[in-house]
């Protein structure tokens, strides 16, 4: 495979660094006060988001074909649907799926459970978001279900921001049964967002149809837009980077997004709220999650 050349998303991307630092002095970026099951709990948001995201778009069926249990009543989401994907991508798909049931149920047996938040899958809630990563109204508008290259970067939107939740959760767990047990959920989330990561990589440098927009580009915009909305500095990369912030400042690929030492960017929970809800403000349900996520953290700044 040719190696990607750096896009010129990838150089705005460095040169808007210093610029979200500054903004995101003004933004809460630092730990918060709660317990474990609060914090486990509020991470049980974004496992829902991507248990019905996958499952549905490999199958055509959600959560409450499988396990209807661990919604523990909550609404069924709007919009999911089955996508048009290729054979391989499709069990690749369906096997995080099932793997994200299993994050849910391990869930629910150690600290007990939320009932699933309302989310937004659909094709015009993602179409949205990818027109505020581009800056501009795409046409047609981008629908994640359309083919394999959509999902897969519809995907790139997901799985990430759950990672880095978990990365940021496990310093302040108190408790060992807490920590094993987020441990063992931000290995199987990072293989997912690897093998994400490592699928659209091979198509780096193609066109997503119909769009004068390179695969790489649409990555470096999405990372900048969750940069953008979390206000906390540059915690998340696309494929294709400036030198300054590839490995050992010696590459320009970026297969796996980390800092200057390659060690995992970590995100609080009110940058995580300010992403899912796609505006920034973690008082403000919308994007994903329109009546806002559930347990105590998250209703916390609701109230």
């Amino acid at each position: 495979m040719a190696t990607p050349s750096l896009s010129y998303v990838g150089i705005l991307f460095l040169l808007s660094l210093q610029l979200i630092t500054i903004a995101g002095e003004a933004y809460q970026c630092g730990p918060i006060e709660a317990n474990d099951k609060d914090r486990i709990q509020f991470a049980q948001n974004l496992e829902f988001l991507e248990t019905e995201f996958f499952i549905t778009g490999a199958l055509g069926k959600g959560l409450d074909a499988f396990a209807p249990e661990l919604a523990k009543g909550g609404p069924s989401p709007i919009g999911a649907r089955k996508a048009n994907l290729d054979p391989v991508t499709r069990r690749i798909i369906e096997e995080f799926g099932y793997q994200e049931i299993g994050h849910l149920r391990a869930i629910v047996t150690t600290v007990g459970g939320n009932p699933r938040p309302l989310l937004d899958i659909s094709s015009e809630n993602f179409a949205k978001l990818f027109d505020k990563a581009v800056g501009y109204r795409l046409d047609p508008p981008f629908d994640p279900y359309a083919d394999t290259t959509n999902f897969l970067l519809a995907s790139y939107a997901i799985p990430y921001v759950g990672l880095v939740g978990y990365v940021g959760t496990i310093p302040n767990l108190a408790n060992y049964t807490s920590r094993r047990l987020v441990a063992s959920l931000l290995g199987v989330e990072s293989g997912q967002d690897a093998v994400l990561r490592a699928l659209l990589y091979e198509k780096a440098s193609e066109k997503v149809v119909p769009y004068d927009l390179t695969v790489a580009d649409f990555t470096n915009m999405i990372s900048g837009l969750r940069n953008k909305l979390a206000n906390c500095g540059i915690k998340d990369e696309g494929l294709i980077v400036p030198l300054e912030l590839g490995a050992e400042n010696k590459t320009t690929s970026n297969i796996l997004s980390a800092d200057a030492n390659s060690l995992s960017y970590a995100r609080t929970p009110p940058e995580i709220l300010r992403i899912v809800y796609g505006d920034g403000d973690e008082h403000k349900p919308g994007g994903f999650f329109p009546e806002g996520a559930n347990g105590n953290i998250a209703r916390s700044y609701l109230s």
